[in-house]
């Protein structure tokens, strides 16, 4: 295994490694979506997955917290390789969050309630200490005057702010986004990407599949493009935007106006 990948800079190359995909394989019957995908994403690194719809992108991401159970390959979180058996599923998914397109918010619950649920049930947090957490975390994704607001009362950047507060209270090593801004309405996507820039100065690690190639190309620290179930190039955003080498990649960032 190499151990540093190519697509790190000199700036992320020497961190250590916390999330690390080997010959990952996902196929659907007889339909093959990953076809041996290699990445090694280290510490402190916001890493952008972009390519058309049908490439792979979000089975990839599901698959490194098994979400859905890849056909082959290896997924190291951390150094542990997460589909040995045994794992317990549990501990994997307090280590590896996760942000959805949908918010998947219970309509039920304050906004404090969804934050505490996993927090008690998954933690195994008393509910002071769980309420602390909830209201320390809501209130980092800007939202400490919501508290108590039901989802049906707020906004849908704020929803998606509330699924971040709780994914970032189980305090994980890597947060995985997908799609986090496609389902909100083009005035409430910047209050949710300041969110994500914010943990990205503070140093989390995550990797991110969206179609917001302005934020890409500001805030990423390594782009990577897909297509047809493999990575097809890999590098900064100067290089993926300023001078893309296969022919794929120009012809999609010619169709999204990233070029």
């Amino acid at each position: 295994m190499l151990d540093v990948d190519p697509g790190a800079s000199s700036a992320t190359a020497t961190r250590r490694p916390v999330l690390e995909l080997y010959g990952l394989r996902k196929s659907f019957g007889a339909v093959e979506v990953l076809k041996g995908v290699d990445l090694v994403v280290r510490a402190g690194e916001m890493v952008f997955i972009i390519g058309s719809s049908g490439s792979g992108k979000s089975t990839l991401l599901r698959c490194c917290n098994r979400l859905e159970e890849p056909s082959d390959g290896a997924v190291i979180v951390d150094g542990v390789n997460i589909l040995r058996h045994g794992v317990d599923l549990n501990q994997v998914r307090r280590r590896i969050g996760m942000v959805f397109q949908s918010f998947n918010l219970y309509p039920h619950m304050t906004a404090r309630q969804n934050v505490t649920l996993a927090l008690r049930k998954v933690a195994k947090k008393d509910r002071a200490e769980a309420d602390a957490i909830a209201e320390r975390m809501l209130a980092r994704v800007g939202l400490a005057d919501r508290f108590d607001f039901y989802p049906g009362a707020l906004s849908g950047g704020q929803q998606q702010r509330v699924a971040i507060a709780r994914t970032l209270a189980l305090d994980p090593q890597i947060v995985l986004f997908d799609e986090p801004t496609s389902a909100l309405d083009p005035e409430l996507v910047n209050g949710v990407l300041g969110v994500m820039r914010m943990l990205r100065d503070e140093g989390m690690t995550m990797v991110v599949v969206s179609h917001e190639m302005r934020f890409a190309r500001d805030a990423a620290d390594r782009i990577v493009f897909m297509a047809e179930g493999q990575i097809v190039e890999e590098g900064s955003p100067r290089e993926i935007f300023g001078a893309p080498r296969h022919p794929r990649l120009r012809e999609f960032l010619s169709s999204v106006g990233g070029a």
